[in-house]
C-alpha cells in the first residue's frame, strides 16, 4: 500500500469533519430498514459507522439500547448499567439517545454527563461492583468507534463479565435492535432527555477517583515515583485526558500532560498512512506528534479516544511496534508478579508475533492463541488463567499484584504506566529490553497488507480448511501448522493461518471493505517476508479457485 503525501504531516482543514453537520444528520437521517449496510451490526467490539452514511443514527442507537435493557431483563440483570463516552462527535448525542432509553425502561445507569470515560474504566467499574456479588450484578455501555476516523461512532455493550460481549450477547442485542428498526421503533421506551437527567434512576457517577486510588494494585507506582523519571502524557484528546493529573498528584509522579485539547475534529492529529484522520497507536504517521517527545522525556505515552489502546515511546526507540512492547510486556511481567498462579498462562491473538511463543516457551508459561478480538480473553482474565492478554493492534490487559482480575477489557492506562514501571525497575525502558529479546530469540519483521477479493472469494474464506492448502512449505520451509481454528479454543479464526519454523501469515476478509488483510513475520529477513507475503497470496488464489471462486 503506498503512503499519502499527507501522511504524517498535521491534518489540513479540508480534511477535518463538519461538526454540525456530523450531529444534524445523527437526528436527521433514519436507516433503512430494507438496506442490509444500514442495519445495526456488531464487530469485534461493537455497532460502528457514521450518520452521513445513515450507519450510526438515532434510530441505531435508540433501537440496540432498548434491545440490551431487553436482554438484561431475559438474563436477571438488575443492577447498574455504567456508562461512559469517548470525545468522538457522534458519542455524546449517542449518550443522549441511550439515557432516554435507560431512564425510561428504569435501568440504573451511572454516568458522567459532563466528562468522558475510557472502556476500561467503565470495565473496571463493573467488576469492582460485582465482586462477591451472586444477584444485582452490573453492567456496562461503552460509546466509542475506538481509534476510527473523527466522522464515525461506536456503541458497545460490556456483560458483567466486564469485557466486551461474546457473540452470543452480541447476536441477541443485533437481532432485537433490527427488528426494533423494521417495526419503525415501535415497542422502545423513551423519556424526553431532560427529564431523563432528572430521573431517579440516571446517577451522577465519579469514574476518576476510585480508578485511580486502585492502580497502585495493579502497576509498582511507589517504584515509577522513587525513580524519579520524567513522564509525558499526550492525551490526544481523548477520554482519559481528566485522569492524568489526579494520578500524578496522588502518586508523586513527575508527569507532564503536554496538551490537553479536546476537539472533535481531532484537527491536532496527523494524517495515517491512507490519507485519513485516525487515532492508531500503533501507526508511527498518525503518532508523530507522540513520537515528537521522544528526546524529552525518559519514557512518553499516548492513546486512542477510548483508552483501550497504547502508544509508548521511549528515548532509545521512538514510538515502540505494539508486538515488540506486548513481547517485552510479558518478559517483564512474568518474572516480576509472584503473587501470580504459577500456572497463570499468556494470551495473544493469532495475528501477533511469534516473538511472544519464543518468550513464553523461554519463560516457560504456557501460551493461549486465540481468535482476532478481545472477548476471547475475557474468561481466562476473569479466573486468573490467564496473567495477561494482548492484541497485536496495541491492546491488552494483566493481572492486579495478587493475582486477581484488574478489567477484562483492554486498558490503555496500565500498559502506559507498565511502560514506566519496567524503566524504573530494571534501568532499562521497554525499547531496549526488547532489543535483549531480539538478540536471544531472534528479531522478526511482521507487516500487515491489504489484498483485493471479491465477493465470491469473501464466501469462499468461509469455507476455507486447512486441506484447501495443498503446498507443503511456506517460504523454503516446511509448514508445521495450517489453521483455521483457534489452537486454545477452537474457535473459527475467520480466515486461515500458515506456520513454518521461522515464518507465517495470517488471512482475513475484512468487513467493511473489499480486500481481505494478510498478516505475515519473518525470523529471517525482509525478503523472505516478501517472499511469504507473496506465497500467502498465490495459495489463497488457488484455493479460491479450486472452491470456484
Amino acid at each position: 500500500m503506498s503512503v499519502h503525501p499527507l501522511a504524517g504531516k498535521k491534518a489540513p482543514r479540508s480534511l477535518l469533519v463538519d461538526v454540525p453537520k456530523l450531529v444534524s444528520a445523527y437526528y436527521s437521517l433514519a436507516p433503512d430498514p430494507e438496506n442490509p449496510a444500514q442495519a445495526v451490526s456488531f464487530g469485534t467490539s461493537g455497532h460502528r459507522g457514521t450518520s452521513l452514511a445513515g450507519t450510526f443514527n438515532e434510530a441505531h442507537i435508540l433501537a440496540t439500547t432498548q434491545a440490551i435493557c431487553d436482554y438484561r431483563k431475559a438474563k436477571g440483570i438488575d443492577g447498574p448499567l455504567y456508562i461512559g463516552m469517548d470525545t468522538h462527535a457522534l458519542s455524546a448525542p449517542a449518550m443522549t439517545s441511550a439515557l432516554e432509553v435507560l431512564a425510561a425502561n428504569g435501568v440504573q445507569a451511572r454516568m458522567c454527563w459532563d466528562g468522558y470515560t475510557p472502556t476500561p474504566v467503565i470495565s473496571h467499574a463493573i467488576l469492582t461492583w460485582n465482586k462477591g456479588r451472586a444477584s444485582g450484578l452490573a453492567d456496562g455501555i461503552v460509546i466509542t468507534p475506538s481509534h476510527n476516523p473523527p466522522q464515525d461512532g461506536g456503541f458497545k455493550y460490556n456483560p458483567p463479565a466486564g469485557g466486551p460481549a461474546d457473540t452470543d450477547i452480541t447476536r441477541r442485542v443485533q437481532a432485537m435492535a433490527n427488528a426494533y428498526l423494521a417495526n419503525k421503533l415501535s415497542g422502545v421506551n423513551r423519556m424526553d432527555f431532560s427529564r431523563a437527567l432528572k430521573a431517579s434512576n440516571i446517577v451522577a457517577h465519579d469514574f476518576i477517583t476510585p480508578y485511580v486510588a486502585d492502580l497502585e494494585n495493579v502497576v509498582d507506582m511507589a517504584a515509577i515515583k522513587a525513580s524519579g523519571l520524567r513522564i509525558g502524557v499526550d492525551p490526544l484528546g481523548g477520554s482519559g485526558i481528566a485522569f492524568w493529573r489526579p494520578m500524578a498528584e496522588r502518586y508523586g509522579l513527575d508527569l507532564e500532560v503536554v496538551d490537553d485539547t479536546v476537539d472533535p475534529t481531532f484537527s491536532f492529529m496527523s494524517v495515517d498512512r491512507d490519507g485519513k484522520i485516525r487515532m492508531d497507536c500503533s501507526s508511527p504517521y498518525a503518532m508523530a506528534r507522540l513520537i515528537g517527545l521522544k528526546d524529552t522525556y525518559d519514557v512518553a505515552f499516548g492513546n486512542d479516544p477510548d483508552y483501550d489502546r497504547h502508544g509508548i515511546v521511549t528515548p532509545s526507540g521512538g514510538l515502540m511496534n505494539p508486538n515488540h512492547y506486548l513481547s517485552a510486556a510479558i518478559w517483564y511481567l512474568f518474572q516480576h508478579r509472584p503473587g501470580w498462579r504459577a500456572d497463570a498462562a499468556i494470551g495473544k491473538t493469532l495475528v501477533s508475533s511469534a516473538m511472544i511463543d519464543r518468550v513464553a516457551a523461554a519463560l516457560p508459561r504456557a501460551m493461549r492463541e486465540v481468535p482476532v478480538g478481545f472477548k476471547w480473553f475475557v474468561d481466562g482474565l476473569l479466573s486468573g488463567e490467564l496473567g495477561f492478554g494482548g492484541e497485536e493492534s496495541a491492546g491488552a490487559s494483566f493481572l492486579r499484584k495478587d493475582g486477581s482480575v484488574w478489567t477484562t477489557d483492554k486498558d490503555g492506562f496500565i500498559m502506559d504506566l507498565l511502560a514506566a514501571e519496567i524503566t524504573a525497575v530494571t534501568g532499562k525502558d521497554p525499547a531496549q529490553l526488547y532489543g535483549e529479546l531480539s538478540a536471544r530469540f531472534g528479531s522478526p519483521v511482521y507487516e500487515r497488507v491489504d489484498a483485493p477479493i471479491t465477493d465470491a472469494q469473501k464466501q469462499a474464506f468461509a469455507q476455507l480448511t486447512p486441506e484447501s492448502i495443498l503446498q507443503t512449505s511456506l517460504g523454503g520451509e516446511a509448514i508445521t501448522a495450517k489453521l483455521t481454528k483457534a489452537p486454545s479454543n477452537g474457535a473459527s479464526i475467520g480466515g486461515l493461518k500458515v506456520v513454518a519454523e521461522n515464518g507465517w501469515f495470517a488471512a482475513r476478509p475484512s468487513g467493511t471493505e473489499a480486500v481481505y488483510k494478510i498478516y505475515a513475520e519473518s525470523f529471517i529477513s525482509v525478503e523472505h517476508l516478501h517472499r511469504i507475503q507473496d506465497e500467502a497470496k498465490a495459495m489463497l488464489d488457488e484455493a479460491f479457485k479450486a472452491a470456484g471462486a
